[in-house]
């Protein structure tokens, strides 16, 4: 209990509530740290927010003990959803209510969080918010400055691609083995979940092996690994190829320049976008990390 507000496991029937709670506390976030040059800040459309019940709902189902909620009364104000896979943990998503913010709610649930995470390495992807990346380095997580590449790809750039081809469920055991080389853990079910709902490309040359998942409706690249840059600059490319207009490219840190060289290449625009929080591992790469899987 923190004050009135209790913390508690968070069920798969709370996610509803728990993506109200987390639509407002990050356009808020995002509204405060807009910059000048950037554009308004968008509420999440409804769209986006099934997807987010449905990828949290997984969540919790996979890994209960990571997901927690802060409850007054009958309404949500915090939330924190992490997961064990194998030895390495993530926090997918985490938040309070900016009415509540300052009663040590955040700290609360990273402690629980932390508690299911029982001392293993972890990562996940920060805002620049002041309080949380404070609480963050006071749990022992290195905060590695993030990049990202923003713009409509000009398609005249568009390399020719070859020695990737489609991937399927055949493919999970080699990806689970690369992350293992990449991050220290596989993704498991996570891979199953993202094949289901993304296109996935592979490389399944030795010595070149990788993976993408992209999502088609936005054109990005959501989860990317490979063995070498060559090969991650070409799966970025073949996710560059396939947006229709606008398009991102995320979760940069400095160890992963290839994918800053292709988005430059593809003539797209660079800027600053919070961190990624490590606590012992180093950096993934060639890598781009998921938001949400990491």
């Amino acid at each position: 209990m923190v004050g009135e507000t209790q913390i508690r496991p968070m069920r798969v029937e709370d996610v509803p509530a728990a993506e109200r709670a987390s639509a407002v506390t990050f356009f808020e976030g995002d509204r405060l740290s807009r910059r000048v040059s950037e554009p308004e800040v968008q509420p999440r459309s409804a769209a986006v927010g099934k997807q987010w019940i449905d990828r949290m709902s997984y969540l919790v189902e996979t890994d209960p003990g990571g997901c927690w909620a802060a409850m007054d009364g009958d309404d949500m104000v915090g939330f924190a959803i992490s997961q064990n896979r194998e030895q390495v943990w993530y926090l997918a998503t985490y938040g309070v209510l900016p009415q509540h913010q300052g009663r040590g709610l955040g700290r609360q649930l990273m402690d629980a969080v932390l508690a299911h995470a029982d001392g293993r390495p972890g990562l996940f992807s920060s805002t620049v918010h002041p309080g949380a990346t404070r609480r963050y380095r006071l749990a022992g997580f290195l905060l590695y400055p993030q990049m990202r590449m923003v713009g409509t790809v000009d398609r005249s750039t568009l390399p020719a691609v070859s020695g990737l081809s489609e991937g399927d469920e055949n493919d999970i055991e080699w990806m689970d083995r690369l992350d293992v080389s990449r991050r220290g853990a596989g993704h498991g079910p996570d891979h199953e979940y993202m094949i289901r709902r993304m296109r996935l490309v592979v490389s399944r040359q030795s010595g070149r092996q990788g993976y993408v998942f992209i999502d088609e409706d936005l054109g990005q690249a959501k989860l990317l690994a490979a063995q070498d840059p060559q090969t991650a600059s070409s799966l970025l490319w073949e996710a560059l190829a396939s947006s229709g207009g606008p398009t991102l490219i995320n979760c940069i840190t400095t160890a992963n320049h290839w994918a800053i060289d292709v988005g430059l290449a593809a003539r797209l625009d660079i800027g600053q976008e919070g961190y990624l929080a490590l606590r012992g591992m180093t950096e993934p790469t060639p890598y781009l990390a998921s938001g949400h899987f990491l």
